[in-house]
């Protein structure tokens, strides 16, 4: 289930916070609607939830809030908005990427695919889907891991009648096997028929929260339902006498044989039926404009309506929820530190909103965790009549908190059943704000326990793990923005990624086909020394075609990310992980080098094709001029990547490969004096100076990577990236400090 208690979003200059202190439930098996007109604050709330937005509140997903869940993605599903994936992406593509970032088996996208109906669609792209199939695709990524709860902003809209039905069927499915749903939208009619229960938000605050049966006979208009045979003839004649009469009546043509008359009664249309001879099949009265199979699960329960204003909550109970969460928090990173495994337990709030439900949870005396002067070692003698103290002093705080109050014809609620007594209060009663528990005795801490007893199952921590907290403090807990998780299987998330979509192919087979024409043009004019010719790298570039394009891929493999954030669709944002950088080097590293060995290849083919032998010679060095032209095209990959995973653009990435020639390259002539340095002999110096033993052919390796890097370009190239790495892991621990 969901529990929300006091979302509060942070107000800009002088305007009042979209959202003010919403507390709501979902419990599970049920579909929950948030209801409210557009700018009325629902996104926000579920982006206060989420997590997605600074502000003030809680929520519990099953009893834990969403940053204590080990996996997220596992156990809430989220659609907000349109799916962010490339354009060029197929929809099987796509969710079998998500599949490695959620750590799923591959197979998993196709059952997704056959539950939403898109199988038949699964090579489609992504840029041309229709408003339809694009919400069926939503769907289908926030089931791809199978949560038990389900978070949709505005599901349906936009979307015609038949796939509406459809997907609020799958929504209702979902509930029926024991998930919980919640999803928002601004047309009572949608709510009044898809949902078990109604909250209602008018300019950022809970007006009501109701039943769906309640909801449809209190805040929609009443109709009269008739099914016949000739049912256009019917409509035909109430118009046409309520147009005679100068009446407001209206008449609408429902599926099949079934019509809704509103404004008028069912003695008037049945008279008009009787006069003119037409069968009637159903003629009755219908409360609120639902459509056949409103009401909910129970559409014959009857209740008075629930309309009221949000039902104060006590301020021992915030509090203790509060001290709960955090002490809680730090509970578990204690046992985590220590090998053990996470324990959690379920805490629900009644009596938030005027509705009081039973919870699931024991009563706090039953547990002797929740018995503040009785310690493990204690004799039981004693610590029995604590316990008896303690549901004496609970119950007389129940009595207390639990007055009755003023009712107002606006907020009344009764129910046909209800199994605890609610905690009604008048509208105009002060609320009262969050207060956090500040360090106290054993006799304090029995006090808000006490308070709390009557209307939640709190699991409150041991004396010894309570955390002091700001009693100053009027507002409830701060909701942070945390940054996305990395996907847990990088490397394959990455070759999918990389796979899914045709740009680098496209620019892999643009750099072979310039290379090839650029050599053909080199070996025309002459005078080009051969390892420049079969690279292709004419003197009046700075970076040859190949170096240029693994540089643009590998901005690519970052910059994607942040213009199509897939991998952190409901943050916006690509979390900068160490995981998700190693698998993009890597992927990176091996494209480049890949690159460049057909460049070379291609080159060497094409110059031998027009020109003959004379053009392809190896040369003498091959080692280490090989090993340059390496490690220049997979430093520019690198940089690409890094840069753009830094700035978060590929242009930026771009950019920074560019500069290396451009910039830094100079700079370090500069430094070095125009001379190079000879690492002729830098082997035996090591092996004199650290005994160092190098295994066969290990001597010419090395020297071949000392000349590279000896050089102004390589040297650029490894202070270029060595930069780039240091910035990243600075940024990266920065925010995971934060």
């Amino acid at each position: 289930m969901i529990q929300a208690f006091g979302l509060t979003s942070d107000s800009r200059k002088d305007l009042p916070p979209a959202v003010d202190d919403v507390s709501f439930e979902a419990h599970a098996g049920r579909v929950t609607v948030l209801l409210g007109a557009a700018g009325a604050g629902k996104t926000t709330a579920l982006r206060l939830m989420l997590e997605l937005q600074h502000g003030r509140g809680i929520t519990y997903f099953k009893g834990r809030p969403l940053h204590r869940i080990p996996h997220p993605a596992r156990e809430v599903g989220v659609l907000l908005g349109d799916v962010p994936g490339h354009p060029s992406r197929s929809v099987r593509g796509h969710l079998r990427m998500l599949c490695a970032a959620a750590g799923l088996p591959v197979r998993r996208a196709d059952e997704v695919l056959e539950v939403v109906g898109l199988v038949s669609l699964r090579e489609e792209r992504l840029g041309t889907l229709s408003r339809g199939v694009d919400r069926r695709l939503g769907l289908a990524c926030a089931l791809l891991s199978d949560p038990h709860t389900l978070v949709l902003d505005e599901p349906a809209d936009g979307l015609s009648a038949r796939e509406s039905r459809w997907l609020h069927g799958v929504l209702r499915a979902h509930a029926t096997q024991g998930g919980t749903v919640l999803f928002t939208t601004s047309d009572p009619k949608e709510a009044a028929r898809t949902a078990d229960r109604v909250v209602t938000i008018e300019r950022g605050r809970v007006v009501a929260d109701q039943e769906s049966a309640d909801f449809a006979r209190n805040r929609l208009r009443p109709r009269v339902a008739v099914r016949s045979p000739q049912a256009a003839r019917l409509a035909a004649l109430l118009s046409k006498e309520a147009r005679t009469g100068r009446r407001s009546v209206e008449v609408v043509r429902e599926e099949g044989n079934r019509l809704s008359v509103y404004g008028s009664t069912c003695a008037d249309v049945g008279e008009v039926a009787f006069r003119h001879g037409i069968l009637v099949h159903q003629l009755a009265d219908e409360v609120g404009d639902m459509g056949p199979g409103a009401g909910g699960a129970e559409p014959a329960a009857v209740t008075t309506a629930t309309a009221a204003e949000p039902v104060p909550v006590p301020a021992s109970v915030l509090a203790a929820v509060s001290a709960t969460a955090r002490a809680a928090d730090e509970t578990d990173m204690r046992k985590q530190d220590a090998g053990q495994p996470e324990t959690f337990e379920s805490t629900e709030i009644s009596g938030l909103t005027g509705t009081s439900e039973p919870a699931e949870a024991p009563e706090l005396t039953d547990t002797p965790a929740t018995t503040a002067a009785v310690h493990p070692g204690d004799d039981p003698a004693r610590a029995e009549p604590q316990r008896l103290s303690d549901r004496a002093s609970s119950e007389t705080a129940a009595a207390s908190v639990s007055t009755p109050a003023t009712k107002t014809p606006s907020a009344t609620s009764t129910s046909s059943a209800p199994k605890t007594p609610p905690a009604t209060r008048t509208s105009s009663a002060p609320k009262a704000p969050f207060t956090e528990k500040p360090p106290s005795t054993a006799a304090a801490s029995e006090e808000a326990h006490a308070e709390a007893a009557p209307h939640a199952s709190i699991p409150t921590p041991r004396p010894a793990e309570t955390v002091a907290l700001d009693p100053s403090s009027p507002l409830p807990p701060p909701i942070s923005v945390r940054p996305g998780r990395s996907p847990l299987r990088p490397l394959r998330y990455e070759l999918r990624r990389a796979a899914g979509i045709g740009t680098g192919f496209v620019t892999a087979a643009a750099v072979l086909v310039v290379s090839a024409l650029t050599a053909l043009v080199m070996g025309r004019i002459g005078h080009t020394p051969q390892p420049r010719l079969l690279a292709a790298w004419p003197q009046q570039l700075p970076l040859p075609p190949a170096a240029l394009g693994a540089g643009l891929l590998g901005a690519l493999s970052f910059g994607d990310e942040f213009r199509h954030p897939a991998l952190a669709a409901d943050r916006g944002t690509v979390p900068r992980r160490l995981g998700l950088l190693t698998a993009k080097l890597l992927v990176s590293a091996a494209t480049a080098l890949t690159l460049a060995f057909l460049t070379v290849g291609c080159d060497a083919e094409v110059l031998y094709v027009v020109y003959g032998r004379e053009l392809t010679q190896v040369p003498g060095d091959w080692i280490s001029l090989g090993a340059s032209w390496a490690g220049l095209v997979v430093g520019c990959g690198w940089a690409g990547v890094l840069a753009a995973g830094l700035f978060r653009s590929a242009t930026a990435g771009l950019a920074a490969v560019v500069a290396v020639p451009v910039v830094v390259a100079p700079l370090v002539q500069a430094a070095m004096g125009g001379e190079a340095w000879d690492p002729t002999g830098l082997p035996a110096r090591l092996r004199r100076s650290f005994l160092l033993q190098w295994p066969f052919g290990g001597d010419g390796l090395l020297v071949a990577a000392a000349r590279v890097i000896s050089q102004p370009l390589g040297a650029a190239m490894v202070l270029m990236v060595s930069a780039l790495s240091c910035a990243y892991l600075v940024t990266t621990l920065r925010s995971r400090v934060k």
